[in-house]
Protein backbone atom coordinates (compact mmCIF):
# COMPACT_ATOMS: atom_id res chain seq x y z
CA UNK A 1 0.00 0.00 0.00
CA UNK A 2 1.24 3.43 -1.10
CA UNK A 3 1.73 6.13 2.04
CA UNK A 4 0.31 9.84 1.42
CA UNK A 5 3.26 12.27 1.03
CA UNK A 6 1.00 14.48 3.31
CA UNK A 7 -2.31 13.15 4.77
CA UNK A 8 -4.33 15.75 7.17
CA UNK A 9 -7.25 14.10 9.41
CA UNK A 10 -9.79 16.63 11.45
CA UNK A 11 -7.92 19.91 11.07
CA UNK A 12 -8.99 22.66 12.83
CA UNK A 13 -8.13 26.13 13.14
CA UNK A 14 -9.83 28.38 16.01
CA UNK A 15 -8.49 31.88 16.39
CA UNK A 16 -9.00 33.85 20.06
CA UNK A 17 -12.10 35.10 19.14
CA UNK A 18 -13.94 32.21 18.47
CA UNK A 19 -14.13 32.22 14.51
CA UNK A 20 -13.35 28.91 12.85
CA UNK A 21 -11.51 29.97 10.18
CA UNK A 22 -11.27 26.22 9.50
CA UNK A 23 -13.27 23.10 10.48
CA UNK A 24 -12.29 18.91 10.30
CA UNK A 25 -10.27 18.92 7.42
CA UNK A 26 -9.40 16.00 6.19
CA UNK A 27 -7.70 14.61 2.78
CA UNK A 28 -4.52 13.48 1.24
CA UNK A 29 -1.76 14.10 -1.17
CA UNK A 30 0.21 11.49 -2.58
CA UNK A 31 3.62 11.84 -4.24
CA UNK A 32 4.14 13.35 -7.69
CA UNK A 33 0.25 14.68 -7.21
CA UNK A 34 -0.49 18.44 -7.92
CA UNK A 35 -3.65 19.03 -5.76
CA UNK A 36 -5.97 21.55 -6.26
CA UNK A 37 -7.81 23.68 -3.35
CA UNK A 38 -10.29 25.77 -5.21
CA UNK A 39 -12.80 28.19 -3.14
CA UNK A 40 -13.41 31.69 -2.90
CA UNK A 41 -11.70 34.40 -1.17
CA UNK A 42 -11.96 34.02 2.95
CA UNK A 43 -12.92 30.68 2.51
CA UNK A 44 -9.77 29.77 4.62
CA UNK A 45 -7.65 28.57 2.04
CA UNK A 46 -4.63 30.38 3.00
CA UNK A 47 -5.26 29.60 6.63
CA UNK A 48 -4.58 25.89 5.82
CA UNK A 49 -1.79 26.47 4.21
CA UNK A 50 -0.25 28.24 7.13
CA UNK A 51 -1.19 25.62 9.50
CA UNK A 52 0.61 22.94 7.11
CA UNK A 53 3.60 24.45 7.15
CA UNK A 54 3.33 24.71 11.04
CA UNK A 55 3.22 28.60 10.06
CA UNK A 56 0.60 28.43 12.49
CA UNK A 57 -0.50 26.55 14.86
CA UNK A 58 -3.40 24.34 14.97
CA UNK A 59 -6.13 23.80 17.06
CA UNK A 60 -6.68 20.48 16.44
CA UNK A 61 -6.27 17.40 14.40
CA UNK A 62 -3.43 15.60 12.85
CA UNK A 63 -0.33 16.68 9.88
CA UNK A 64 1.70 13.75 8.61
CA UNK A 65 4.10 14.52 6.30
CA UNK A 66 6.34 11.25 5.33
CA UNK A 67 4.70 9.51 7.98
CA UNK A 68 5.55 11.76 11.00
CA UNK A 69 3.14 13.66 12.50
CA UNK A 70 4.30 16.71 12.85
CA UNK A 71 1.26 19.01 14.04
CA UNK A 72 3.13 19.29 17.55
CA UNK A 73 6.60 19.22 16.58
CA UNK A 74 8.90 22.56 17.89
CA UNK A 75 10.60 24.44 15.96
CA UNK A 76 13.97 22.40 16.01
CA UNK A 77 11.98 19.23 15.52
CA UNK A 78 10.60 21.03 12.13
CA UNK A 79 13.75 22.39 10.70
CA UNK A 80 14.16 19.13 8.81
CA UNK A 81 10.55 19.17 7.37
CA UNK A 82 11.70 22.93 6.38
CA UNK A 83 13.34 22.26 4.14
CA UNK A 84 10.92 19.61 2.37
CA UNK A 85 7.86 21.32 2.23
CA UNK A 86 8.10 24.90 0.40
CA UNK A 87 5.91 27.97 -0.25
CA UNK A 88 5.08 30.20 -3.10
CA UNK A 89 3.10 32.61 -1.93
CA UNK A 90 0.93 35.25 -4.19
CA UNK A 91 2.66 38.39 -4.01
CA UNK A 92 6.13 38.12 -5.15
CA UNK A 93 7.23 41.81 -4.36
CA UNK A 94 6.56 41.21 -0.66
CA UNK A 95 8.13 37.61 -0.85
CA UNK A 96 11.51 38.96 -1.47
CA UNK A 97 13.44 41.38 0.41
CA UNK A 98 14.28 44.56 -1.41
CA UNK A 99 17.18 45.17 0.09
CA UNK A 100 19.01 41.53 -1.67
CA UNK A 101 20.14 40.93 -5.01
CA UNK A 102 18.43 38.15 -6.43
CA UNK A 103 21.50 36.12 -5.92
CA UNK A 104 21.51 36.70 -2.43
CA UNK A 105 17.79 35.76 -2.16
CA UNK A 106 18.57 32.38 -4.03
CA UNK A 107 21.60 31.37 -2.00
CA UNK A 108 19.83 32.40 1.96
CA UNK A 109 18.05 28.78 1.62
CA UNK A 110 20.85 27.14 0.08
CA UNK A 111 23.23 28.16 2.95
CA UNK A 112 21.10 27.34 5.70
CA UNK A 113 19.98 23.48 3.75
CA UNK A 114 22.80 22.43 2.23
CA UNK A 115 23.90 19.95 4.24
CA UNK A 116 20.44 18.22 4.02
CA UNK A 117 20.45 18.58 0.23
CA UNK A 118 21.01 15.25 -2.15
CA UNK A 119 21.74 17.59 -4.93
CA UNK A 120 20.09 15.23 -7.21
CA UNK A 121 18.84 18.05 -9.92
CA UNK A 122 21.35 20.98 -9.48
CA UNK A 123 24.81 20.19 -9.41
CA UNK A 124 25.80 23.21 -7.46
CA UNK A 125 29.73 23.01 -8.58
CA UNK A 126 30.28 26.23 -7.50
CA UNK A 127 28.00 29.69 -6.00
CA UNK A 128 27.52 31.70 -9.01
CA UNK A 129 26.45 28.14 -11.18
CA UNK A 130 23.90 27.00 -8.85
CA UNK A 131 22.28 30.63 -9.08
CA UNK A 132 22.84 30.04 -13.35
CA UNK A 133 21.46 26.88 -12.76
CA UNK A 134 18.33 27.89 -10.40
CA UNK A 135 17.51 30.85 -12.96
CA UNK A 136 17.63 28.84 -16.23
CA UNK A 137 15.35 26.25 -14.11
CA UNK A 138 12.54 29.33 -14.10
CA UNK A 139 13.33 30.18 -17.91
CA UNK A 140 15.13 33.27 -16.68
CA UNK A 141 18.76 34.90 -17.55
CA UNK A 142 21.52 34.48 -15.06
CA UNK A 143 22.19 37.90 -15.66
CA UNK A 144 19.44 39.24 -13.24
CA UNK A 145 21.17 37.60 -10.65
CA UNK A 146 23.07 40.71 -9.81
CA UNK A 147 19.15 42.83 -10.43
CA UNK A 148 16.97 43.80 -6.87
CA UNK A 149 13.60 42.84 -6.95
CA UNK A 150 12.41 46.38 -8.20
CA UNK A 151 13.94 45.39 -11.26
CA UNK A 152 11.98 42.89 -12.28
CA UNK A 153 8.25 42.39 -13.60
CA UNK A 154 5.79 40.74 -11.65
CA UNK A 155 5.90 38.00 -13.96
CA UNK A 156 9.83 37.35 -13.87
CA UNK A 157 9.76 38.11 -9.61
CA UNK A 158 7.27 35.27 -9.07
CA UNK A 159 9.52 32.93 -11.35
CA UNK A 160 12.58 33.69 -8.82
CA UNK A 161 10.01 33.12 -5.62
CA UNK A 162 9.96 29.41 -7.63
CA UNK A 163 13.47 29.13 -8.01
CA UNK A 164 13.63 29.99 -4.26
CA UNK A 165 11.83 27.34 -3.59
CA UNK A 166 13.14 24.77 -5.56
CA UNK A 167 16.59 25.37 -5.01
CA UNK A 168 16.67 23.09 -2.38
CA UNK A 169 15.15 19.84 -3.19
CA UNK A 170 11.40 20.08 -1.62
CA UNK A 171 9.39 17.07 -1.95
CA UNK A 172 6.15 19.31 -1.95
CA UNK A 173 5.43 23.26 -2.79
CA UNK A 174 2.64 24.74 -1.70
CA UNK A 175 1.21 27.16 -4.10
CA UNK A 176 -0.43 29.75 -2.36
CA UNK A 177 -2.15 31.75 -5.82
CA UNK A 178 0.52 31.71 -7.11
CA UNK A 179 -0.91 33.60 -10.42
CA UNK A 180 -3.55 35.84 -8.90
CA UNK A 181 -0.93 38.79 -9.02
CA UNK A 182 0.26 38.49 -12.80
CA UNK A 183 -1.52 39.64 -15.81
CA UNK A 184 -2.90 37.19 -18.24
CA UNK A 185 -0.15 36.60 -20.31
CA UNK A 186 2.22 35.70 -17.20
CA UNK A 187 -0.13 33.78 -15.56
CA UNK A 188 -0.05 31.17 -18.62
CA UNK A 189 3.70 31.28 -18.69
CA UNK A 190 4.14 30.51 -14.68
CA UNK A 191 1.22 28.05 -14.69
CA UNK A 192 3.40 25.67 -17.87
CA UNK A 193 6.70 26.57 -15.97
CA UNK A 194 5.31 24.96 -12.66
CA UNK A 195 3.91 21.55 -14.79
CA UNK A 196 7.38 21.66 -16.59
CA UNK A 197 9.10 21.75 -13.27
CA UNK A 198 6.62 19.21 -11.12
CA UNK A 199 8.17 16.46 -13.91
CA UNK A 200 11.41 17.27 -14.22
CA UNK A 201 12.01 17.78 -10.33
CA UNK A 202 9.46 14.74 -9.75
CA UNK A 203 7.59 17.43 -7.05
CA UNK A 204 4.38 17.38 -5.79
CA UNK A 205 1.99 20.42 -5.51
CA UNK A 206 -0.81 21.61 -3.25
CA UNK A 207 -2.27 24.50 -5.95
CA UNK A 208 -4.48 26.86 -4.02
CA UNK A 209 -6.53 29.65 -6.19
CA UNK A 210 -10.20 31.29 -6.36
CA UNK A 211 -9.89 30.51 -10.57
CA UNK A 212 -11.04 26.90 -10.85
CA UNK A 213 -9.83 27.00 -14.42
CA UNK A 214 -6.23 27.31 -12.97
CA UNK A 215 -7.09 24.99 -10.41
CA UNK A 216 -8.38 22.16 -13.17
CA UNK A 217 -5.68 23.01 -15.66
CA UNK A 218 -2.93 21.96 -13.20
CA UNK A 219 -4.42 19.50 -11.29
CA UNK A 220 -5.16 15.68 -11.06
CA UNK A 221 -7.39 16.04 -7.86
CA UNK A 222 -9.33 19.13 -6.68
CA UNK A 223 -11.08 20.11 -3.70
CA UNK A 224 -13.29 22.32 -3.18
CA UNK A 225 -13.48 24.49 0.22
CA UNK A 226 -16.53 26.97 1.11
CA UNK A 227 -16.33 28.71 5.00
CA UNK A 228 -13.53 26.71 6.21
CA UNK A 229 -14.97 23.26 5.52
CA UNK A 230 -14.05 20.75 2.57
CA UNK A 231 -17.44 20.48 0.29
CA UNK A 232 -16.40 18.39 -2.70
CA UNK A 233 -13.00 16.26 -4.19
CA UNK A 234 -12.82 14.94 -7.70
CA UNK A 235 -10.65 13.73 -10.02
CA UNK A 236 -10.18 16.27 -13.08
CA UNK A 237 -12.11 14.15 -15.34
CA UNK A 238 -15.36 14.05 -13.22
CA UNK A 239 -15.20 18.53 -12.79
CA UNK A 240 -18.47 18.24 -14.91
CA UNK A 241 -19.87 15.19 -13.20
CA UNK A 242 -23.96 15.65 -12.06
CA UNK A 243 -22.98 14.26 -8.81
CA UNK A 244 -20.84 18.13 -8.15
CA UNK A 245 -21.76 19.93 -4.99
CA UNK A 246 -23.84 23.05 -5.35
CA UNK A 247 -21.41 25.10 -4.67
CA UNK A 248 -18.97 23.46 -7.07
CA UNK A 249 -21.60 24.03 -9.78
CA UNK A 250 -21.85 27.49 -8.76
CA UNK A 251 -17.84 28.24 -9.09
CA UNK A 252 -17.67 26.25 -13.29
CA UNK A 253 -20.55 28.95 -13.94
CA UNK A 254 -18.87 31.58 -13.37
CA UNK A 255 -15.42 30.16 -14.54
Amino acid sequence: MTVPLLSVEQLSKKYKNGRDAIRGISFQLNRGECLGLVGESGCGKSTLARCLLRLEPVSGGTIVFKGQPIQLLNERQLNPCRRDIQIVFQNPASSLNPRLKIKDSLLDPYDHYREQMKHAFFTCTSRSAFVNELLEAVELPPSLSNCYPHELSGGQKQRVTIARAISIEPALIVLDEPTASLDVVSQGSVLRLLKQLQTSLKLSYLFISHDLAAVGQMSDRILVMREGQLVDEFCRAEMYAEERHSYTKELISIF
